[in-house]
């Protein structure tokens, strides 16, 4: 288990360095590392292989457990990731709009409105992929299973967190990203 964390903890420590390394690539500012170096397509698959590693033996699932539940984690992370890249594209869209003062009464209420339709479905949507797994679980598995959850986001954003000092406090990286030349 430490070594696949290690692994996952590599490739996003080099995904972020490799991102500011890059001559205009933005830092990254979302809560997953997408656009930092790695596909964002790369880094799900790395947090994918890091669930899925742990499922059976730090749940304790039976073989049939484990078959069974893997569907239903891969839509439970897909699901989250594209409901979480909605709402990225839609602030990023009104901060662009609102910075460039080009942000009209309509777009904007759009753009609203597409932002609170993301947060009136994802608690639904999770709520019935979680009801999913919890119906393959016993009750400890699936304390086990939210525990892991939140290990794995606590250590994701100290990763990043990580990886984002370590990026700013490189004078040389810093300068590497301001040269016009560089672009």
């Amino acid at each position: 288990m430490k070594s696949v964390l290690t692994a996952l903890a590599l490739a996003i420590s080099l995904a972020a360095a490799s991102a500011s390394a890059q001559p205009g690539a933005p830092r990254p500012e979302s809560p997953l590392p997408a656009g930092a170096g790695l596909p964002r397509e790369d880094i799900a698959k790395m947090i994918d292989a890091y669930v899925i590693s742990n499922l059976q033996e730090g749940l304790g699932l039976s073989d049939e457990q484990f078959v069974k539940l893997l569907p239903l984690v891969k839509r439970l992370q897909n699901d989250r990731r594209a409901l979480a890249l909605r709402r990225q594209r839609t602030v990023m869209e009104m901060r662009r709009l609102l910075q460039s003062g080009t942000a009209t009464d309509a777009r904007v209420s759009e753009l609203l409105r597409e932002l609170k339709a993301v947060e009136t479905e994802e608690p639904a949507l999770i709520r019935r992929d979680r009801d999913a797994l919890d119906g393959l679980l016993t009750p400890l598995q699936q304390a086990k299973y939210r525990l892991m959850e939140v290990e794995l986001e606590r250590r994701l954003r100290e990763m990043i967190n990580q990886a984002r000092n370590r990026n700013t406090a490189d004078p040389a990286r810093q300068r590497r990203n301001e040269r016009p030349e560089a672009r």
